[in-house]
């Protein structure tokens, strides 16, 4: 018979109060992995990620390569649209010109 390692997921908030508890060193990781019943590695990998992103840490779920593109995606599309916007509106403020002009002519 055959025995998968079922992976836990924690939640965001799990992960920023586990790395929080290791970044103040009241106690020793080894002792907060007993305690929160996490791999010592992982509340490691936690700590250093939080140092870096600080509460934007963990925002996503799975392959932070994913997120990025999905970000990116997400800005060309914003992009796209504000670019759109901005064609419109200097369309209309031609025809505003345009009629402001053909006002005082005559």
């Amino acid at each position: 018979m055959e025995h998968k390692m079922v992976r836990k997921h924690y939640d965001r908030q799990f992960k920023l109060s586990a790395a929080r508890l290791v970044l103040e060193g009241e106690h020793p990781i080894v002792d907060l992995s007993e305690m929160l019943g996490i791999s010592s590695n992982s509340l490691r990998r936690w700590a250093a990620e939080y140092q870096k992103d600080g509460e934007s840490a963990f925002s996503g779920n799975g392959n932070p390569r994913i997120n990025k593109d999905y970000e990116i995606l997400k800005l060309k599309k914003q992009v796209e649209e504000l670019e759109m916007e901005n064609e419109m509106l200097k369309n209309f403020r031609a025809f505003l010109k345009q009629s402001s002009s053909r006002g005082s002519s005559s």
